[in-house]
């Protein structure tokens, strides 16, 4: 959280003071993240948003009102929120009118009188959030109405935030949508109220959650509902004239709770399911609690049944590896996106599907390549300008379950496994970093693997891997614009010709 961020980034940058802004200059402020500097505000924590919606057509702005309860970690005069993409009608500070003004990407609050460090503070802010422009994340518009993806610097094209991971809190939302329509958000439902034409449905999150993880659905959409392990919850949204056809991969949900569970532990919250929409994204989207797939996935006949399942499999194991446990800073990105393709490797591997040990080797060979082009896993380069999801890189995802896999030959899979099952626990609803991982590999290995660790997670040349001294590198040329072998681009990509050796069906 914010108190975490300060003894983090406050010393990254000029942009990370968290010194008083005049309020007659407002200016954007950011935490100085490697990859985002201006995302995320010095001085406060945030430890609960309240946001309720008001939707009429997908065409058109929603009002909202956005309330936040924080606590003062530093003295303010002001008080910076990340918000763009809709327009702010008045703001109040503990129920008291406050002068607001934008800068940036940044809404700058005067609260009447300044703000004490450690004290309890409430803004409320009215406004609109825009789905007509989300070129860049945020509301994707659907078929039949809409659906969020806020990865990986969105969330304030939605609402107002501390949108930054490493501050994470619990979410309420009310969204109020026509009655004909079917409303459902992360976590469980609360109240329902039916007034006229209209509907208010509530949604509460159980766990804390950062913001790039919010998900709302809003469409004529169906909601399949079944049991998972230990009684857990598992609902499922789907447009409503699909639901039939889409039933055989809606009931594998709960074996790939059971089998993610033995390999990392109890799931982590209070719900799972996930969001099939009618949409163009180009990705699959971990957000919490209800992970996000495009219909297309499921519809098109291109790809065999358990090349399918695996990819839901790597959002599904995002729940414990990049939700539950959240990164630090968005340089952190190696631990959520090489834990889940880990994963979903691993689980196509063990249906005897396709060689994790081939397709490490492939990855092996490319290593270098994706290294030069886009940094070393825990290291890697800033977004081109305008593009923030280029982050999203192969050196994340099988570049960094490269990095996993050379840790299991160093360690054995039985201390691999432990150190799976401990990170998850250990930092259960918090944030976590690469220094962390290393630290934690290390006491359960019982020796110091930083000299280890270290070449793999910033080098900029990939070390021999360990048992396997014939492996070599293969790809010289760049990998400029390309995904993973076989992958289309952007985000979670899912591969759509399927790569390596595998069996059909």
């Amino acid at each position: 959280m914010a108190a975490a961020m300060a003894a983090v980034f406050l010393a990254v940058g000029p942009s990370s003071a968290a010194g008083p802004v005049s309020p007659a200059h407002p200016s954007p402020l950011g935490i100085g993240d490697p990859l985002f500097p201006q995302l995320g505000n010095p001085g406060y924590d945030v430890t609960a948003y309240d946001i309720a919606f008001a939707y009429r057509r997908q065409d058109r702005p929603l009002d909202a009102v956005t309330t936040i309860d924080a606590r003062a970690t530093a003295p303010l005069r002001t008080v910076n929120l990340d918000f763009a993409q809709g327009a702010v009608d008045s703001v109040r500070v503990d129920g008291a009118r406050a002068r607001f003004a934008t800068a940036g990407e940044d809404l700058v609050i005067t609260p009447p009188a300044p703000l004490r460090k450690g004290a309890a503070f409430r803004v409320t802010v009215r406004h609109t959030s825009d789905p007509r422009s989300g070129t860049n994340g945020g509301w994707v518009r659907t078929s039949d109405g809409l659906a969020m993806a806020n990865q990986a610097n969105a969330a304030h094209r939605v609402f107002t935030c501390n949108d930054h991971p490493a501050d994470k809190a619990r979410f309420t939302f009310r969204i109020t949508a026509p009655k004909s329509l079917t409303v459902v958000a992360g976590g469980l439902p609360g109240r329902r109220v039916r007034k006229g034409s209209r509907t208010t449905w509530t949604y509460r999150l159980a766990h804390p959650m950062a913001t790039e993880l919010a998900q709302i659905s809003i469409g004529r959409s169906a909601v399949p509902r079944r049991t998972g392990p230990h009684g857990l919850p598992v609902r499922d949204v789907v447009p409503a004239a699909d639901r039939t056809r889409l039933e055989k991969w809606l009931a594998r949900t709960p074996g790939q709770l059971a089998w993610m569970e033995k390999k990392a532990g109890r799931y982590p919250f209070e719900t799972y399911g996930v969001l099939i929409a009618h949409a163009t994204t180009g990705f699959e989207l971990e957000t919490q609690t209800l992970s996000l797939f495009e219909r297309d996935l499921f519809t098109s006949g291109q790809l065999p049944r358990w090349y399918i399942e695996s990819i839901m499999v790597h959002e599904l194991a995002h729940q414990w590896f990049g939700d539950s446990v959240s990164p630090r800073r968005w340089s952190d990105l190696w631990l959520n996106e090489g834990h889940a393709t880990w994963y979903e490797a691993l689980y196509a591997d063990e249906r005897g599907k396709a060689s994790l040990e081939r397709r490490m080797r492939k990855a092996y060979g490319q290593s270098d390549a994706w290294r030069a082009e886009g940094g070393p896993p825990a290291a890697p380069e800033p977004a081109d300008p305008g593009q923030p999801i280029g982050i999203f890189r192969p050196v994340v995802y099988d570049g960094s379950a490269l990095v996993l896999y050379a840790l299991r030959q160093r360690i054995g899979r039985a201390a691999f496994e432990r150190l799976e099952r401990q990170w998850v626990l250990r930092h259960r609803d918090g944030v976590a970093s690469t220094a962390d991982f290393v630290r934690l590999a290390s006491t359960v290995a019982g020796r110091d693997l930083g000299g280890f660790l270290h070449p793999w997670l910033y080098g900029r040349k990939t070390p021999p891997m360990p048992g396997h001294p014939d492996w070599k590198q293969t790809q010289k040329e760049t990998t400029k614009g390309a995904a993973l072998p076989g992958a289309r681009a952007g985000r979670h990509a899912v591969r759509y010709a399927v790569p390596w050796a595998v069996k059909p069906g």
